[in-house]
């Protein structure tokens, strides 16, 4: 990454090192303002990335959980002569994103870079072995071993620490292509030369900035894929063995009537508007058994004491958009809200900060039933919609979820909700949706997609 022309020169990385296009995109912070040049790579480009990730033999994996450790310290401390307090100001300028939280993201991938290979082990299954040489083998043993040597990751911009959960893929011996967002390539760009500057070669893992139609070539061109994104990419994904699509989180909570949601508030708030609003574990749904009118006034009042602030300022917590952008995601959400009733943001969302960017406010909205359509709304921020809940709703208005917080006592309906396939995480009692460590499923263990089990008996 250069500097040329007060703009920033970011780089594709190849599996021959860092490679300059013509073709570059230009990436602007919140404001508008130019800030780098992002080289987007040509359809060959990535048909020979791929191939040379394929032919290449991933480290030992001794080699490789080191190597990870050692680019996770050194991403969080001086890369290519970038300090990690100007990459952080970069990524929240682009992003959006209070620097509070892209600190808090920094310490994230540290962490998941030093815990790689432990929290992919997770997924073995109790009856494997990592190893064929395994003496357990001579009596017959499954082997855990990769569904592929090819993995691609299409990544997200709306939070930097998911950049950490791929680093599993590495530490178990896939070779790796990134395509970045636009709106933050920073990050994995970083990330990616910290693991090259730390014993990983440059044909392990590479970056490759891309239109949308050459980025169906990264996916084509791998063993297994994992992509993020909404609605349309999980429709368009569905069913396909090969891609683990991320989609959207939908997170909620649930009150039920013996608990005292008073004593639970810190919770229900920080799940709505902790980093920002901008992750799939935020909340987007709270039901309460009973009067849901205090629960969603005690909400609105809380967050709307926060403060519009740019993304920069040491005290942000909400995010921040270019104000074109802010503009129909406000309409959005105007027009999705009509019937229900307002606590906040029934006026607009949209906070001008006078230099072509705008804070997106929290919004709070009560609804009538439980199944209403607008439960199953999320957006990139601090947007909840509170809604009554009742034994007969049973479990269907919580369903498609990806963590459900349950404040309850009743331990027949949280056996109900873990046996549910479509909750995907249940957090019993006071825990936050967004609470998440390393080795803890997500989606469902990453390495569980990455690897399969095969029978081994020797002599």
């Amino acid at each position: 990454m250069a500097a040329t022309h007060d703009l920033l020169m970011l780089d594709a990385l190849g599996p021959a090192g860092a490679y300059q296009t013509r073709e570059r995109q230009t990436i602007t912070d919140v404001a508008g303002h130019p800030l780098a040049e992002l080289s987007q790579v040509p359809r060959l480009f990535v048909t020979r990335a791929m191939a040379a990730l394929r032919k290449a033999d991933p480290l030992p994996v001794d080699e490789r959980v080191a190597a990870i450790a050692r680019a996770g310290e050194l991403y969080a401390g001086v890369v290519d002569g970038v300090p990690i307090a100007d990459h952080e100001h970069l990524v929240s300028r682009t992003t959006g994103l209070p620097i509070c939280v892209v600190r808090e993201a920094t310490q994230m991938i540290a962490r998941s870079a030093a815990e790689a290979y432990s929290s992919a082990q997770a997924a073995r299954p109790a009856g494997a072995v990592n190893d064929w040489r395994d003496p357990l083998t001579h009596a017959g043993r499954g082997v855990w071993t990769r569904r592929g040597e090819v993995f691609a990751v299409h990544a997200p911009g709306n939070e930097p620490a998911v950049h950490g959960l791929w680093l599993e893929a590495l530490a178990l011996g896939y070779r790796v292509a990134v395509r970045p967002s636009s709106r933050d390539p920073f990050t994995p760009h970083r990330l990616i030369s910290a693991l090259r500057a730390s014993g990983f070669r440059d044909d392990q893992i590479v970056l490759l900035p891309s239109s949308h139609d050459v980025a169906e070539e990264i996916i084509r061109a791998a063993d297994l894929a994992l992509a993020y994104g909404g609605a349309n990419l999980m429709r368009k994904y569905a069913g396909l063995a090969s891609m683990l699509p991320q989609g959207p989180g939908r997170s909620k909570i649930l009150l039920t009537a013996e608990a005292d949601w008073r004593e639970h508030l810190d919770v229900i708030v920080s799940s709505v508007s902790a980093m920002a609003g901008r992750a799939c574990t935020n909340t987007t749904a709270v039901f309460v058994e009973g009067d849901p009118t205090p629960v969603a006034q005690a909400i609105a009042e809380r967050l709307s004491a926060l403060p519009s602030l740019p993304p920069e300022d040491e005290h942000a917590v909400l995010p921040v958009l270019p104000l074109a952008e802010a503009q129909p995601l406000e309409d959005h959400l105007l027009a999705k809200a009509q019937g229900t009733r307002a606590w906040l943001g029934g006026d607009g969302i949209i906070d001008d900060l006078g230099d072509g960017s705008a804070v997106l406010r929290p919004a709070v909205h009560q609804l009538a039933r439980p199944d209403a359509p607008q439960a199953g709304i999320e957006l990139a921020f601090p947007c909840v919609w509170v809604a009554p809940w009742t034994r007969e709703s049973g479990l269907e208005p919580l369903k498609d979820t990806l963590v459900l917080t349950a404040i309850t006592a009743d331990t027949e309906l949280v056996d109900a909700l873990v046996a549910d396939p479509t909750i995907r995480n249940v957090y019993v009692g006071d825990r936050p949706t967004w609470w998440l460590e390393p080795g803890i499923p997500h989606d469902g263990y990453l390495g569980g997609f990455l690897m399969g089990a095969k029978a081994v008996i020797r002599d």
